[in-house]
């Protein structure tokens, strides 16, 4: 039987708290840093590697997390989560996205329907449609074919489809696998709409209107502000539109679209990038097969979260050092530092992903907890960082853990050889010395030039970045977060946080303000 505790509840917590933190900078240093980054190192689907060798951890921390995670019951809490049990306790849902990349359980039958049919159902649609876009089937008035895909939504209806487009774009063209080029309109701000507008071919280009309930205000403005574009052209706009939506929603049998994929209330939108959301885009862009193997990697990583031995589960096992690190260590924000131009919008779906799944000061059943939750997440492509922000990393008063990523190849295999090495290879030495820096840190007797060390991080490592190791990367931040909302009992799948300043907006436009409200209504000019 399962039981929701809180993390402080629990005799494992109160042990781990008691355990010796390591030295850090002298467990990394020499042949014993060397050794422990070869042991360290755990498989995690579509050929890529979770290494946590310089994370702040030793066997007897390693032992006293594997404990924590039984007394939690994690992988439990997962099988009631995939088995189709009511996780996100605030809306009373289901949890359903692993269900779009593979059966991990059993049978999950909801409102008369098996959902994983329904999935597959609506995969195949959309694999029909994009083939039919492709071929010349589904045209332009004129007969001319598509060529630019739009995407209209915001939040999780855009950032982790423009994220996963922008990662696999150049590992198409190489590959010949694009199909068509993808844009994205998500800001109600006219001048991102109009910036798209301005430099694509309305007349071949296909726009696709992502908004569960059909009513969400940014994206039935844009999708306005495209119609109006359309009409100014001389265009049927039903002709260039198809909408992802829920089956209840006004815009399911609209005759204002080519075609509409739904749904369901059971996958948030931060999780929506391996179901229609993602599915409708990336299938027009790639073509369905890319998109076919996109999942499959996202399905061998949720595969292995089922593993009960936390040392061969490499999501809960950077979830839980994690927690760790958050609740024991005290460390407040987490970096994000893909080193891979591809992955340059990755670090901004993980902060939605995480902020707004694990951002709860309210346990599952919206009781206040008395620890600390969700991480801040920030984060930028390598080697800009290094650049940027990373000065604060090396010598900051605040430790930020690191979670890197990296991979051996480049996507578009065109480099050449400067000063004895090609630029793969310059981008590679940059992580690697960053890892050794962070943790092994320098001494000098000018302080200023002198590096703690013992500054904590990860890295997830493959050979490319292809669309399967993209799917297993993305199902692996998924269920990291997932598990860290179960080690800290919260409902990871609602956000009422975002709602307040939503009901604040209308109040605005309808001109019923008083106060503070008003005033920074005059002041905006409204």
């Amino acid at each position: 039987m399962i039981t929701w505790k809180n993390m402080d509840e629990l005799a494992s917590f109160d042990a781990l708290k008691q355990a010796k933190p390591i030295d850090l900078a002298q467990a990394m240093r020499g042949e014993g840093g060397a050794q422990r980054v070869k042991a360290y190192t755990v498989p995690m689907g579509a050929g890529l590697h979770f290494n946590y060798g310089a994370r702040p951890v030793n066997a007897e921390i390693l032992d006293r997390l594997s404990a924590f995670a039984k007394e939690q019951q994690l992988t439990e809490k997962y099988a009631a989560l995939y088995n189709g049990e009511v996780i996100n306790t605030g809306e009373k849902r289901r949890v359903l996205h692993q269900l779009t990349r593979g059966q991990l359980g059993d049978d999950v039958i909801a409102d008369g329907v098996n959902k994983r049919a329904f999935y597959v159902g609506e995969q195949q649609k959309i694999a029909e449609l994009a083939n039919k876009v492709h071929n010349g089937e589904i045209t332009n008035a004129a007969g001319e074919k598509f060529t630019t895909v739009v995407q209209i939504g915001i939040g999780g209806s855009d950032l982790g489809p423009r994220a996963m487009y922008l990662a696999l774009e150049n590992w198409a063209k190489v590959n010949g696998k694009l199909k068509m080029k993808a844009e994205f309109i998500s800001n109600v701000d006219p001048d991102d709409a109009a910036g798209v507008l301005s430099r694509i071919d309305v007349a071949h280009s296909i726009f696709v209107l992502v908004s569960k309930s059909g009513t969400t205000l940014e994206t039935l403005t844009n999708e306005s502000f495209v119609k109006d574009a359309l009409v100014k052209a001389g265009l049927d706009a039903s002709r260039h539109m198809i909408a992802v939506t829920s089956q209840t929603s006004p815009l399911a049998q609209s005759s204002d679209y080519l075609a509409a994929f739904f749904m369901d209330d059971y996958i948030g939108g931060r999780y929506s990038s391996t179901s229609g959301v993602g599915g409708a885009v990336l299938s027009l862009a790639f073509g369905p097969e890319v998109f076919a193997d996109f999942l499959n990697g996202a399905a061998e990583a949720d595969a292995l979260a089922k593993n009960e031995n936390l040392l061969e589960n490499p999501a809960m096992l950077d979830a839980l050092i994690g927690v760790y690190e958050r609740n024991v260590l005290g460390y407040q924000t987490t970096a994000v530092l893909p080193y891979s131009q591809a992955l340059s919008r990755f670090p901004a779906h993980q902060q939605q992903l995480d902020m707004e799944s694990n951002g709860k000061s309210v346990n599952r059943f919206g009781a206040p907890v008395n620890y600390a939750t969700g991480p801040v997440i920030f984060g930028e492509p390598g080697t800009n960082g290094q650049h940027s922000f990373y000065q604060l990393l090396h010598q900051g008063t605040d430790i930020i853990p690191l979670q890197f990523v990296g991979f051996k190849n480049s996507q578009m295999a065109t480099d050449v050889l400067i000063q004895g090495s090609t630029s793969q290879q310059k981008l590679c030495a940059n992580v690697a010395a960053q890892i050794v820096a962070f943790a092994c840190g320098k001494d000098d007797e000018n302080l200023n030039k002198k590096f703690a060390g013992g500054r904590p991080s990860s890295i997830i490592i493959g050979e490319k970045l292809t669309p399967a190791a993209l799917g297993a990367l993305l199902a692996h931040f998924e269920n990291k977060v997932m598990f860290q909302g179960f080690a800290w009992n919260l409902n990871s799948f609602d956000q009422e946080g975002v709602q307040l300043g939503k009901v604040l907006a209308k109040k605005v436009l309808a001109h019923d303000t008083d106060g503070a409200l008003k005033v920074y209504s005059d002041l905006l000019n409204i």
